[in-house]
């Protein structure tokens, strides 16, 4: 069975309007990442990570799905067996937008994670605040995201994906927290969709969409179906 691998990062859900950490005026001009994005910050200052992580799920309330995630979804319930849905993005948006059994390779920005039990669970866009865990009772709780200096449980799942897949579908990311370019060459076909044109990284992929993926998606997702149907050029 001819399987596909979508992999999207934060370009996805810029259009929606969620701040990245890279554009002008974004994250990294607003914070220092190691204070609020970092598992030494979070030892140092737990109060102003939980401040920080508190306004981003303000900010995605205030957001809704792009056309890219509704595709996305669209393509996951068409092929549901066939496509592997995986995202270095920690907001809802794919989940809102209908998509099923998105894995989240950085965790997922609604949820609390209690130290004491290890029970996840889902607060929507509230902020933290006063919280106990919901099983044990306790209060000692954090954001479900993974922060640097810490391991990605879900990379394994990611790698076992690229295992089974013949075409590789990058999505919004640059390629400086994850190797991309050298995913591309594990499958047998990639696409590459970016706002920019990167030279370096695009020479890796068979096919490179610079445009946004609201716009590119419909000609991935053509492309998708055309390879699960052995029409792929």
């Amino acid at each position: 069975m001819k399987k596909v691998l979508i992999l999207s990062g934060a370009g996805l859900s810029a259009e929606s309007g969620l701040k990245t950490f890279r554009e002008s005026n974004g994250l990294w001009e607003e914070h220092d990442v190691m204070e609020v994005c970092s598992a030494s910050g979070f030892r140092k200052n737990p109060k102003k990570v939980r401040e920080f992580y508190d306004e981003r799920r303000a900010q995605l309330e205030k957001v809704k799905p792009n056309h890219a995630h509704e595709m996305i979804a669209k393509l996951k319930a068409e092929f549901k067996d066939q496509i592997f849905v995986i995202t270095q993005n920690v907001d809802d948006l794919l989940e809102r937008a209908g998509c099923k059994d998105v894995i989240h390779l950085h965790g997922f920005l609604p949820e609390l994670y209690c130290a004491s039990c290890g029970t996840h669970f889902n607060i929507a866009y509230k902020k933290q605040e006063s919280t106990t865990c919901p099983k044990c009772k306790q209060p000692f709780l954090r954001h479900n995201i993974v922060m640097f200096e810490e391991p990605a449980p879900q990379y394994q799942t990611l790698y076992e994906a690229l295992s089974q897949s013949g075409l590789f579908v990058c999505i919004g990311t640059s390629g400086y927290v994850l190797p991309v370019g050298h995913f591309a060459s594990m499958c047998e076909h990639s696409i590459l969709n970016n706002l920019d044109a990167d030279p370096a990284l695009d020479s890796c992929f068979d096919k490179v969409y610079t445009q946004k993926a609201s716009t590119a998606i419909d000609q991935i997702a053509l492309d998708i179906r055309n390879y699960l149907g052995g029409n792929y050029v």
